[in-house]
């Protein structure tokens, strides 16, 4: 018996064979026509990457200094790298750096131009500073539903547009409190599930996205070095620290290869399901998973979509980034074990010329090496062969009989986030 297709993201279920040829996963969606949740009762400078995608030039941005302890202010340095399935990889051109002081455009609703998207396929992210002022960082990655494209729907129009409207909703708020007592208006802090909740609902009423759907993972970096993290679906993120895996995200699936996923059902898809038996489930942003982390000096955040976690287990993941930071001499193995240089600026930063002109693609910053580094060892072990890799493993456990070797090639997309605590004394980095 031949794998069930649970390898591609169909729109209904029971689900077709399985085959290499059929490698998006299952969409099992579900509710009435594009509908949208309301916000969760649970407690829990957007560079878009559009036409630019491969500018080179390198930003660092700093949040403001906390206001206990002996810390400085937390600085958030950002790139991102990617690939679209079956391409081939670039890492001079697939390549994007953030900078906070760029202003955030809104999403057009007609006349979206497909040809700014990056190269990444399905997969879309963004990098927004978190208000008007920089400083606090917002980002996110979005992998579309390639089962849509049964039904003649561009699977990259929902997320690419889910991640523009959260980038600039993120642009126009805060993950901090602001109050005014001329006003008497104490604004509450947005959370990483309220803003893949407002980026949904614009999605939702976006008429140009007719259908579609994809998992979402959103990252929130405050000014007090605190990351919140909300995760729908099977994108997920990695928190290293000193050469260790200091925390990690878990999937959330449905089945085999079903992630949780936001969509837009139109009524002729509920229609189909309803005459074929298929299962329609409702995923919305309220059953996102939310993680809290306190941040240190040193540290490295890796986002991306499932085409990094498919291909290469976390301990891949830390070993590249342990090779390029130590390489790099920003993790460095001493006596008292491994530490973070006072100043990562020298890593960090790139100089731009007095013009203000970005430098070239050949002057790569330490996140900007960590991001291609990372979509690079993806990238080949998704066409290796002779992989056992982390999807060969879940083949196995769900599939025991059946035989899958090698990698899952897939769209790859990964953001990358370089850590470091300026004007703090040296001890309170270690």
């Amino acid at each position: 018996m031949a794998i069930a297709a649970v390898v591609s993201r169909m729109l209904l279920l029971p689900c077709r064979p399985i085959s290499r040829s059929v490698l998006a996963r299952t969409a099992i969606r579900g509710s009435s026509p594009r509908a949208v949740s309301s916000p969760s009762s649970r407690p829990a400078g957007h560079d878009r990457v559009p036409s630019n995608a491969s500018a080179s030039a390198s930003y660092t941005t700093s949040a403001a200094p906390s206001t206990g302890g002996n810390h400085g202010k937390f600085v958030y340095n950002v790139a991102a790298s990617y690939i679209a399935k079956g391409r081939s990889y670039d890492p001079t051109t697939h390549i994007f750096l953030f900078n906070p002081y760029n202003r955030v455009q809104p999403p057009k609703k007609t006349g979206r131009s497909k040809s700014s998207r990056p190269e990444s396929g399905q997969d879309a992210f963004f990098v927004s500073r978190l208000g008007p002022v920089p400083g606090e960082v917002a980002l996110g990655v979005a992998d579309g539903v390639g089962g849509w494209m049964d039904s003649g729907v561009d699977p990259a129009d929902f997320s690419h547009g889910l991640c523009d409207y959260m980038a600039a909703a993120a642009s126009e708020a805060s993950a901090t409190s602001t109050s005014d007592p001329t006003n008497g208006t104490n604004e509450k802090p947005m959370t990483a599930k309220q803003l893949i909740q407002k980026g949904y609902e614009a999605v939702c009423h976006d008429p140009s996205i007719t259908a579609g759907g994809s998992t979402a993972i959103v990252g929130l970096l405050t000014g007090n070095g605190k990351l919140e993290v909300a995760n729908l679906g099977d994108s997920g993120f990695i928190h290293l620290r000193l050469n260790g895996v200091h925390a990690s995200s878990e999937p959330q699936t449905h089945a085999f290869n079903t992630p949780y996923q936001l969509s837009v059902v139109p009524p002729s898809v509920l229609l189909r399901a309803a005459a074929f038996g298929g299962a329609q489930l409702m995923d919305q942003p309220r059953d996102a998973e939310v993680s809290r982390h306190s941040l240190r000096h040193g540290d490295v955040l890796v986002f991306a979509s499932d085409g990094l976690w498919d291909n290469l287990f976390n301990q891949d993941i830390l070993r590249i980034v342990s090779r390029t930071m130590a390489k790099a001499g920003a993790w460095a193995k001493t006596e008292r074990g491994v530490q973070v240089p006072p100043d990562l600026k020298p890593f960090t930063e790139v100089k731009t010329s007095e013009d203000g002109e970005a430098p070239s693609p050949q002057q790569p910053t330490l996140q900007s090496m960590l991001a291609t580094q990372i979509v690079g060892a993806a990238k080949s072990a998704s066409m290796d062969p002779n992989l056992e890799g982390p999807f060969a493993k879940e083949v196995k456990k769900y599939y025991p009989h059946e035989v899958w070797r090698g990698g899952k090639e897939d769209d790859i997309c990964v953001v990358v986030v370089l850590v470091s605590e300026e004007d703090a004394p040296a001890k309170a980095k270690l």
